[in-house]
């Protein structure tokens, strides 16, 4: 990364206390992090830091904007972004081997020697998971200008055939046996 320092928090000369760092991320960021599902991104991320003796409480929020695309009619869509993550940091002698044992993601140790910190993973990784997984508009908006017309009806058209093999009375005696052989299963 190109601004690594920026990401980089020098506790080891911070008093106790909460201390706060704002960090502005754009599809720059992303694009240097690997390939992601949307595009025009801009997130805001406000760190709050409390430092105590021998650990870190880091409480990250998350909020912005980006385009992504619609799970369902495949047209490009804006989606607000807001989520609050915490990850608790350790200072040890042995963070290596304390990190492979830890089963809780929100706990992370480093070393009684280290003097920064950088959260550009952590960054990374919480603006991912800001986003749902399913990327659909409000039933609101949903029909609305954004959406792709033609998807929608194919979807409609496919949705009615379901219901219509469904319905369909040939399928009705059949569900006789299936009650029939559970039935007998039980009696035996």
């Amino acid at each position: 990364m190109a601004n690594k320092r920026g990401f980089e928090i020098a506790f080891v000369g911070l008093k106790p206390g909460i201390h706060e760092f704002n960090y502005e991320v754009d599809d720059k960021f992303f694009a240097e992090k690997g390939v992601t599902d949307f595009t025009n991104c801009h997130a805001t991320v406000k760190l709050s830091l409390d430092k105590k003796s021998g650990f870190m409480l880091l409480k990250f929020e998350i909020g912005g904007a980006a385009k992504v695309t619609c799970d369902r009619c495949g047209n490009p869509m804006p989606m607000d972004i807001w989520d609050e993550f915490n990850m608790l940091v350790k200072l040890v002698e042995n963070p290596e081997e304390m990190n492979e044992q830890e089963e809780d993601p929100d706990v992370f140790y480093i070393s009684r020697t280290e003097s920064h910190i950088n959260v550009t993973n952590w960054i990374y990784e919480f603006v991912l998971l800001s986003f749902p997984i399913q990327k659909t508009c409000s039933d609101e908006q949903f029909g609305g200008p954004l959406c792709n017309k033609e998807v929608l009806e194919k979807l409609k058209l496919m949705e009615a055939r379901q219901q219509e093999s469904e319905s369909n009375p040939i399928w009705k005696g059949l569900e006789q046996f299936r009650t029939k052989k559970k039935t007998k299963k039980g009696e035996k």
